[in-house]
């Protein structure tokens, strides 16, 4: 019976130092090293800085709140899990299977973006061969070990995280005249209409680009389920994401609007295409580093691969723990006996090579199904607040102490009602014109994770009768699924 149930768990190899970079990984990529840029350009210095502070807030909350629940109940699902325990079956079923939607999905926007940047440098070979090799290689990286897994996401961030910190050096350095001829200061914060450009309306767009620059925080939830000691290793990583997001997003965005005003139109690329207009190349021309945008197309190719390889990750798992709930086939139970849910990993690859594959052939086919994951990340976010506000009140409810945890989230309750709100915010903000002109195609692509999330929820609670959880009845103990193979391996 022994060795069944080791057909049916995953292993806890993640480090300390493997969560720490992952929490910091996800959310340093892309949207850092070239949207940040539009931010900059549709609200002026200031309206950027202002988003990007807010949004940062909401994800330390959110990160807080999942930590809170990750040390109590380490798995796999994470927020779907959490979903399923502390508020609804519904709930958990429709935030699992959404989420491992959009990764899947994802995984294909992301190849096709590993392509265009690889198009830089060589741009005669056909883009989907670097597509197809991509995808190879972190599929066999992730089909080893979750160790070789959390072994090359560390590597790969801690590449982007030293890119941040030369540049932010050779900003200031810029800012102050030592490189890069004359002394900006802060001149462009006070050019023009800035440092507040386009009013309230404006900043409040540039959220939106915020909060998907900061999508992927969440992966650390994920990863507990792998964790050697989730205990320590949630706690640490947590408390740094919110510091190194505050040093790494607000000081670069500090240094991009001090050395570029925001009417030039270099800030206006948002893709990896748009590699040469990058903020981060235009400061490190500025300093006079002539191989700028060689070398931050290198570091953009490995932000994108390394999104590839945690939308791999996080997909995989999340399969493997709907399987285990009985939300999924049985199927993707299965382990490998290093412990990696390799059926599941081969089903999301299949899902996200088809997703390819109709952006080759049917280009509107694929609008649509990008479109059906764009709000995903926002909708895991609001599932987190609902479930840890829930979790806390049953858990203090049922006659249990704060003191009792092994993490607690400092600013309950105000951290989750204030991440469900501006999570809100952002959802309804993604297109407020399209609903103004009655544009219902713009407003279905916009829009369209929102209805999917409702048809997946209600289906299953009309199917099965759920009803939401009475908060004494909540299951709040501390979980012990999986200790069997913590004291294998102690």
């Amino acid at each position: 019976m022994a060795d069944n149930d080791n057909d049916h768990q995953v292993k806890r190899e993640l480090k300390t130092r493997h969560l720490s970079m992952i929490a910091l990984g996800g959310s340093i990529g892309t949207g850092l090293f070239v949207a940040s840029g539009s931010a900059i350009s549709t609200a002026g210095p200031g309206g950027a800085l202002v988003a990007y502070v807010a949004m940062g807030a909401m994800v330390y909350f959110l990160m807080t709140s999942l930590g809170e629940m990750a040390t109590n109940m380490p798995v796999s699902g994470s927020f779907a899990t959490y979903s399923t325990k502390y508020v609804d079956p519904a709930l958990g079923f429709a935030m699992g299977w959404n989420y491992w939607f959009n990764w899947a999905i994802t995984l294909a926007v992301d190849i096709s973006t590993a392509a265009l940047v690889m198009k830089y440098w060589l741009p005669n070979i056909p883009s989907w061969i670097w597509s197809v090799a991509v995808l190879v290689l972190i599929f066999l990286i992730n089909a080893l070990t979750v160790k070789a897994f959390g072994e090359t996401e560390y590597w790969m961030a801690m590449i982007k995280v030293i890119t941040v910190i030369i540049f932010l050096i050779v900003g200031v350095l810029t800012i102050i005249g030592v490189m890069g001829g004359h002394a900006t200061g802060l001149e462009n914060f006070t050019y023009k209409k800035a440092p507040f450009v386009g009013g309230l309306p404006a900043t409040l767009s540039v959220f939106v680009v915020a909060g998907f620059s900061f999508q992927g925080t969440e992966l650390v939830g994920i990863t507990a389920g792998e964790s050697k000691t989730p205990e320590k290793s949630i706690p640490k990583a947590i408390n740094q994401v919110f510091w190194r997001i505050l040093l790494f997003y607000i000081f670069a965005i500090f240094v991009i609007a001090c050395i570029i005003p925001y009417t030039s139109p270099d800030l206006l690329g948002s893709s990896a295409s748009d590699i040469a207009i990058s903020p981060f190349t235009l400061v490190f021309k500025r300093a006079g580093l002539a191989a700028a945008a060689s070398v931050m197309n290198a570091v953009i190719l490995t932000s994108v691969i390394s999104a590839v390889n945690s939308g791999m990750y996080a997909s995989s798992r999340m399969l493997y723990s709907l399987s285990l709930d009985g939300y999924a086939p049985k199927y993707f139970e299965h382990t490998t006996k290093h412990g990696v849910p390799l059926r599941a990993q081969v089903a999301t690859t299949v899902v996200g090579a088809l997703t390819f594959i109709a952006s080759i052939a049917g280009p509107q086919v694929y609008v649509w199904l990008v479109a059906a994951s764009g709000l995903t990340g926002f909708i895991a976010w609001v599932g987190i607040a609902i479930s840890h506000f829930r979790f806390r009140r049953a858990f203090v409810k049922q006659g249990h102490k704060e003191s009792e945890l092994k993490y607690h989230a400092k600013w309950f309750p105000l951290g989750p009602i204030l991440a469900l709100i501006l999570c809100i915010v952002v959802i309804v903000g993604q297109d407020p014109g399209s609903f103004v002109h009655f544009d219902w195609e713009k407003i279905l692509v916009t829009y369209l994770s929102v209805p999917l999330f409702i048809v997946l929820f209600f289906y299953y609670k009309i199917r099965h009768h759920t009803k939401m959880i009475p908060l004494d009845e909540v299951d709040v103990e501390p979980h012990k699924r999986d200790e069997t193979t913590d004291d294998e391996e102690a």
